[in-house]
């Protein structure tokens, strides 16, 4: 099966974005630093605890990041992370969990298409778009 995939990248935050989306979705969360790495000898001791690469998997959802390109991360709204949930409790949950010292944009509630719609930014300034429709989920 063909599927894309999220990689963020951070400004040297990783292990405590991905810590916290973990405590938000449930999972199994790998971190890997650049300590122990193949680059580990090219970068400077103090990137040595950096995030060279971060999955976080549960079920089919897989999310990827890391702190290698600290320099060159620009903040946009111009991509935001669209969560297919499966039950209307698992929507209530990761809609609670990620909003939580973030913004909502848009309240969880009946969308005009059908199912259950949610919009809001975390408090690391990543866009996240809720939905769950029970007809496809059936």
């Amino acid at each position: 099966m063909t599927q894309i995939n999220a990689y963020l990248n951070f400004k040297g935050n990783c292990r405590e974005v991905m810590t916290f989306y973990k405590e938000c979705l449930g999972g199994e969360l790998t971190l890997q630093t650049v300590e122990g790495s193949p680059i580990a000898d090219q970068m400077p001791a103090t990137e040595r605890q950096a995030i060279v690469h971060s999955s976080l998997t549960k079920d089919g959802l897989v999310l990827m990041a890391s702190d290698m390109m600290r320099n060159g991360v620009v903040e946009s709204n111009a991509i935001s992370l669209c969560l297919n949930c499966s039950s209307e409790a698992e929507i209530k949950t990761f809609f609670s969990n990620l909003a939580a010292g973030g913004q909502i944009i848009h309240p969880l509630g009946d969308a005009f298409w059908g199912g259950t719609f949610g919009h809001l930014t975390d408090k690391f300034g990543i866009n996240w778009l809720l939905l769950y429709n029970q007809e496809t989920n059936a």
